[in-house]
């Protein structure tokens, strides 16, 4: 079992069945040790969190949502990798959209419920450059998606 497994077993994650594309793209690509995952909204089996941050969603709950895009993310890393985390050698790069009100501006905050995920389950490995982007809308109302960008041994 990978540290990575063994770190979701301990935070007591389970983590959900890979989302397929809505769309005319593919999951994930990987390009020599680079594996790009395609964004991921804060989805979850109850339909997950949508609505504009600041106005119909609070702060605590962008974060979490933020989560479930991590959550998303690892699903999909464990896809490409053929259930295989240890393969992850380093999360590189986060680009997190949040569907903010005109007057919400705590977006890296929200974004962070992704990052400290990563953290969590990879440790070291898991520290990323990012990018936390405030955006007018998102796919189907969602509240945040997450992309990243991850290499791999």
């Amino acid at each position: 079992m990978s540290n990575a497994e063994a770190r979701l077993i301990e935070l007591g994650i389970e983590l959900p069945k890979p989302n397929a594309p809505v769309a005319n793209y593919v999951p994930f690509v990987r390009v020599g040790e680079l594996l790009h995952i395609s964004g991921q909204v804060s989805l979850d089996a109850a339909g997950g969190i949508r609505g504009v941050v600041g106005e119909d969603v609070d702060l605590e709950t962008a974060v979490r949502a933020a989560r479930l895009c991590g959550l998303s993310l690892l699903a999909q890393m464990r896809a490409a990798c053929d259930g295989d985390l240890s393969r992850v050698a380093r999360v590189v790069k986060l680009g997190g959209f949040v569907q903010a009100g005109p007057d919400f501006f705590e977006i890296p905050k929200v974004v962070n419920g992704c990052s400290d995920l990563m953290v969590d389950v990879f440790g070291d490995a898991g520290r990323h450059a990012r990018s936390a982007v405030g955006v007018y809308r998102l796919p189907m109302n969602f509240a945040v998606e997450v992309d990243a960008v991850v290499a791999l041994s």
